[in-house]
């Protein structure tokens, strides 16, 4: 603006501004002058008619004390200014540069409004299961996220916005209604899940988003959604800091992420990222939240996307992402290298294990060198070209491929290359990352509840930092063992409800179950049909550490349903595993307790003298 020394000339009769807010993706003027286009000056100076010939007077007194309008603008632009040359009897035109308003053009409004209106609010009531207390679940608690609407009448956010959802709304900009959503697909790894409405009012006048390709650093994002601190829709810009294979937290996977150094809060999950031609180039899920760092948010990238939703298409249903179940040494080492036979050209990586239950343990060997994939080198390091200057691990090659795809792998083994051509497939954990939405699973004789380990099952017992807390024995085999077999699952002690018949075993907590009178568990239906079907005359189970834990099986039984009364337990497994025979036999039981028989006669001859 120059500097604010006083100007010769008429006071001004109409009052500026003092503020003008202007919102360059949603366009809002408030102030009506600017909205017209007309020439603003700061408040101690007019702009008047250069065509008046009228000499103004000199203002007497001190300048009266206004506050300056700062407009960001352009030095191209001019304005006229009339000003009195007082000691010549003359006027004199002068023109003075100053910066214009900054509008944004008509042509950019017109592509981004329709992306913004394609941004909805999704409302979610959560009701998760109680996995300490598995046969029941905890208090339903509310929560708020984004989404954006895609081709085919479908929305996209995130996983674990509706994760155990037993209701989800979503809301539009600008409208008051919420429209009851109905959820397509999950996909818990990638943290994506797929929503659609059935009320047609919800898709009239609704615009879809368009997908932009894979941005380069530097490349600026604007993330749009509805995050914590008010009601409307927020938008937050950055650039693209990094792109690398990312943790992934909500799946415990790694797959290909950006970061960005836009904000993103609680409340930003789903809503997508676009790029500066207004198209979505990402999904906003997760950011870094450190006292030694700041304004780290990472997105969801296209590739990633698309699989989900191609995936969708393909199946039917969400399949998830396949990996090569394989552990790899990096070959960096000169000396390693020439021990196992690779020539100064050959370069890849050492398999370390080979899980059992994937496709390819049939033909892959520990020691092997995978020297490419899908005819990709993979250097010593484990990473592939990506693009102009830049590398990735190749296990992005392989979440590129779907469910049952198949893959050429290129392998040295012996000196000598061999190719296969192998089946991909999900990865089988032994404790699984996540039970994927179901009930959890349960068993309980004489008081003693059996469960199953999963990763949420941690996080319940043992909180969020489950991997300090938790017992040595049980992270080791959460970290380092394999599944023999698909159904293979560690079954544990949960804990024991305190009764006459379990005295001395009360302590037995998260202790693992390793045979049943003799006979191996391999998981936990197998563990609940072999008590159920028992004859012996004692229950006797193996668990780590030699520890034995026996009951008389008659005992036991009976003292099962005095012990279900005292909790409110309605069943002693879960629905998952009762079948005709164990239903049958504990009918049975039910009806060999005299207790309980009495019991039950009492309450139907209470309902005879009601009704």
């Amino acid at each position: 603006m120059g500097d604010n020394k006083r100007k010769r000339g008429p006071k001004p009769k109409t009052p500026v501004a003092e503020d003008t807010n202007i919102t360059t993706m949603d366009i809002q003027y408030t102030n009506p002058t600017i909205a017209n286009d007309a020439v603003s000056v700061p408040a101690n100076e007019t702009a008047t008619d250069p065509s008046s010939s009228q000499p103004s007077r000199r203002g007497r007194g001190r300048p009266r004390k206004t506050e300056k309008l700062n407009i960001a603008a352009s030095p191209e632009r001019r304005s006229l200014r009339h000003v009195d040359q007082n000691g010549d009897g003359g006027h004199a035109l002068a023109v003075v540069s100053e910066p214009p308003l900054m509008f944004p053009s008509w042509e950019n409004v017109a592509r981004v409004v329709p992306a913004m209106e394609a941004v909805v609010k999704v409302f979610c009531v959560h009701t998760e299961p109680n996995l300490s207390l598995p046969w029941q679940r905890k208090r339903q608690y509310s929560s708020s996220s984004s989404g954006f609407v895609i081709g085919g009448r479908r929305v996209l956010t995130n996983a674990h916005s509706v994760e155990h959802h037993t209701q989800v709304k979503l809301k539009k900009r600008g409208s008051e209604t919420k429209y009851l959503a109905t959820v397509l697909a999950i996909g818990t790894e990638c943290d994506i899940a797929m929503l659609t409405v059935s009320d047609d009012e919800f898709w009239e006048g609704v615009s879809h988003v368009e997908f932009g390709e894979l941005p380069a650093l530097q490349d600026a994002v604007t993330v749009v959604g509805y995050p914590i601190g008010g009601d409307t829709i927020s938008v937050t810009s950055g650039v693209v800091s990094r792109m690398e294979i990312l943790s992934y937290v909500h799946g415990s996977t790694e797959l290909l992420g950006l970061q960005i150094d836009a904000a993103i809060n609680s409340g930003n999950s789903g809503g997508p990222a676009f790029n500066d031609r207004g198209k979505c180039v990402g999904i906003a899920f997760q950011s870094l939240k450190h006292e030694d760092v700041e304004n780290i948010g990472y997105v969801i990238p296209t590739p990633v996307i698309m699989h989900f939703i191609q995936d969708y298409e393909k199946n039917g249903e969400y399949t998830g992402f396949p990996v090569i179940g394989v552990e790899w040494q990096k070959m960096e080492n000169p000396d390693l290298r020439t021990s196992i036979g690779m020539r100064t050209d050959q370069k890849g990586v050492r398999i370390r294990r080979i899980e059992p239950t994937a496709p390819e343990s049939h033909v892959l060997k520990p020691s092997d060198i995978i020297l490419s994939f899908d005819g990709v080198n993979i250097a010593n390091d484990g990473t592939v070209p990506f693009r102009h200057g830049e590398r990735i691990g190749f296990s992005y090659l392989v979440s590129q491929k779907y469910t049952g795809d198949n893959a050429l792998v290129k392998v040295l083994r012996n000196s000598e290359i061999i190719e296969y051509n192998i089946k991909l497939s999900t990865h089988k954990r032994l404790i699984p990352a996540h039970i994927n939405g179901k009930p959890p699973s349960y068993y309980i004789i004489a008081g003693f509840v059996f469960a199953a380990v999963s990763v949420p099952y941690l996080r319940s017992e043992y909180g969020k930092d489950y991997e300090f807390d938790a017992p040595v024995k049980l992270l080791d085999k959460h970290l380092h063992s394999m599944a023999q077999s698909i159904d293979e699952q560690l079954v544990v002690v949960s804990q024991v409800l305190v009764a006459d018949i379990n005295i001395g075993y009360e302590d037995i907590v998260n202790n693992q179950v390793l045979t049943f009178n003799g006979m191996p568990v391999k998981n936990l239906k197998s563990l609940a049909s072999m008590v159920e079907n028992c004859d012996d005359e004692y229950l006797k189970f193996g668990l780590e550490y030699n520890q034995m834990v026996v009951l008389q099986t008659k005992t036991a039984r009976a003292a099962t349903l005095d012990i279900l009364m005292t909790h409110c337990i309605s069943s002693a497994m879960s629905d998952d595993l009762i079948t005709k025979e164990n239903t049958l036999k504990e009918v049975q039981s039910t009806l060999d307790d005299p207790k309980t028989r009495d019991t039950i006669l009492e309450e139907v001859q209470e309902t005879k003298e009601i009704f």
